[in-house]
């Protein structure tokens, strides 16, 4: 695997989320001059951001007033996935493959490379439920997938010592995802690398670059700039805050082995007018073609059936047909 790395000009330059997302879709072939026919990898870090999933709601999972007191940036990525809080404390992993392989393949090789790289680096790492690697039954990474064109791209953040009170006031949580004990069983859930390492940051990083490349590719001073360019989509306020229709019945619900999915649903004359889908879900290309099926229905089983495809994990990983029917209609 080969290790992507800046000119020399801008490695010192404080880049923010929104750079290094493009950087991934222009190592992922969308950008004029990108790179192809190997795997990639690069590690970086940013000021205190943070960063939800494409089909997610900014107002439902992000403190916007709390961002903006204290200087938080926000931001939307094209993956699907949760809300995460990154700063100079984490490190954020990417990776991008022409693999051509199932979603669950490429995922699951991405995983066990940094479960790999912290065991070398002497941290007993493990990977637990569906996207989150664990250490000492605490959770250290959670990571996110998505495909452009023909490659794959998986990015995860990985805690080091983080701001936590920043990390737990920034981001509002999924009440399913909460126990009684509220944000204090969340942050006894988390585990900072600190904790378990001798290793500063600087050490952690050098080591897991060691372990997962063997080689170096150097962008170009026009593949950073085409990279600041594409940049300037994820700066967009519309793509950042996005739009969400008018909802006359919404639904939510948390799914195994999916994520949490919100139906956002508008009912006129009886029929179904429109239909939005929010959550932490894996979404594999944009869902404009899976809702448009369903315009125009009465909100009953038989009609949703009938007209959704029997297979939708091509769109949203792991989702099944009846899933979809029954949180619609219940």
């Amino acid at each position: 695997m080969n290790y992507v790395e800046l000119p020399s000009s801008w490695r010192t330059r404080r880049q923010r989320v929104s750079f290094y997302l493009a950087m991934e879709e222009f190592v992922a072939g969308g950008g004029a001059g990108s790179l192809a026919d190997t795997d990639y990898f690069f590690l970086w870090r940013v000021a205190p951001s943070v960063v939800f999933g494409r089909n997610q709601s900014a107002e439902a999972e992000v403190n916007i007033g709390y961002c903006r007191d204290h200087g938080i940036a926000m931001f939307r990525r094209k993956s699907g996935g949760g809300c995460i809080y990154a700063d100079e404390g984490n490190v954020m992993l990417s990776m991008v493959t022409g693999i051509a392989a199932p979603v669950s393949f490429v995922y699951h090789r991405y995983v066990m490379l940094v479960v790999e790289a912290l065991r070398r680096a002497g941290i007993a790492a493990q990977v637990s439920g569906r996207n989150d690697v664990m250490v000492g039954g605490g959770k250290v990474q959670g990571n996110a997938f998505y495909r452009l064109r023909d490659s794959s791209i998986v990015h995860g953040t990985l805690l080091y010592d983080t701001n936590l009170d920043h990390m737990l006031n920034a981001i509002t949580p999924d009440a399913d995802k909460l126990t009684s004990k509220g944000i204090e069983s969340v942050r006894q859930r988390i585990t900072l690398l600190k904790d378990m390492t001798p290793l500063s940051l600087n050490e952690l990083m050098d080591s897991i670059r060691q372990t997962v490349t063997v080689a170096t590719t150097v962008l170009t001073e026009a593949d950073a700039e085409e990279i600041a360019r594409l940049a300037e989509l994820y700066e967009s306020e519309d793509f950042v805050m996005g739009l969400s229709p008018k909802a006359t019945l919404v639904r939510h619900r948390r799914i195994d082995g999916v994520g949490t999915v919100e139906a956002r649903i508008e009912i006129k004359h009886g029929r179904i007018a429109a239909v939005d889908l929010n959550g932490d879900f894996f979404a594999l290309q944009p869902l404009d073609a899976l809702t448009e099926r369903l315009i125009g229905l009465p909100l009953a089983p038989e009609a949703i059936q009938d007209a959704l495809p029997e297979d939708l994990s091509p769109m949203i990983h792991n989702l099944r047909r009846e899933d979809l029917t029954d949180l619609l209609c219940s």
